[in-house]
């Protein structure tokens, strides 16, 4: 199953079609990523007018964020940043509506699932803008909210694409006892929380597959139902640590740029993954 449309930004493709996808992209790799034009942040009046219908009506779920601390986006910047799916102009963003509608439908497959795990085989693919434009795209569907959560302590990008500043993350949490609420943030985008920020470290494998760690993803997926949760975990070869995060999750995607990563690496990393919960490849064109 892949996403066939002209625009495509990101493209789903399952196990079985992996093989020769891989070719493709190997064949791929002497062609330079295409380049997305530039798009103007809408005006406060244009997002006025796309939101004026009664959503009540149509089961449009959008909770109040009183408890979590409030930032304030610059939109253009997140745009440049090719975190696109806070604007529904843009063509490419119907690719992340179709991976959406992937995702949801292969959990309604397996049964069960609110928990993902956005991950890739070495860094530079492109899997935390993924990670943000699915949670984002995830959160605009009408009866679920989404916590987007930054697991990659050697980096913590998520809050730096979105241009925030954050003090504390996950790991002030895991490690130091500060209160949950008290590293979430609402960034403004309805429906949408993330946790990201905090000191950078390195050697904290153990850290996301211990039990608090644990308890906490079953605390996040069992205290609001309507909630799904985007883990951005970092590259598989690159440290153990997404290893100790799959156990805990329901699914798992893995980013790979189109053209550039070595199939090689790629299938190394699959094998180092738990392959039931695996729900495809995003190839990323963007």
């Amino acid at each position: 199953m892949s996403m066939e449309n002209s625009a495509d930004a990101v493209r789903l493709i399952k196990l079985p079609e992996m093989a020769q996808k891989l070719q493709e992209n190997e064949a791929a790799a002497h062609l330079e990523p295409k380049e997305m034009e530039q798009v103007i942040a809408p005006s406060e009046e244009q997002e006025m007018a796309e939101t004026s219908w009664d959503k009540a009506k149509v089961g449009w779920l959008s909770p109040v964020y009183s408890v979590s601390r409030t930032v304030r986006l610059d939109m253009q910047t997140v745009l440049n940043n090719r975190c696109i799916a806070i604007d529904n102009r843009i063509p490419e963003v119907e690719t992340y509506r179709i991976l959406r509608a992937q995702i949801m439908s292969r959990f309604e497959e397996m049964g069960c699932g609110k928990t993902l795990m956005v991950t890739s085989a070495v860094p530079g693919e492109g899997k935390t803008t993924t990670a943000i434009n699915l949670a984002i795209t995830l959160a605009k569907e009408f009866s679920q909210t989404a916590l987007l959560v930054d697991c990659d302590f050697r980096q913590q990008h998520v809050h730096r694409l979105l241009c925030y500043e954050s003090s504390k993350g996950l790991i002030d949490h895991l490690l130091h006892d500060v209160p949950f609420s008290e590293i979430v943030v609402w960034p403004g985008i309805e429906k949408l929380t993330v946790v990201s920020g905090g000191k950078t470290m390195n050697g904290f494998s153990d850290l996301l597959g211990s039990p608090r760690m644990r308890s906490l993803t079953e605390e996040m997926r069992d205290r609001y139902p309507e909630r799904f949760i985007v883990f951005d975990a970092p590259p598989v070869l690159s440290c153990a640590d997404t290893m100790a995060l799959a156990p805990l999750v329901d699914g798992i995607i893995v980013v790979v740029r189109s053209g550039r990563t070595p199939r090689k690496e790629i299938v190394n990393a699959m094998a180092r993954l738990p392959q039931r919960k695996i729900i495809g490849v995003v190839l990323n064109q963007m």
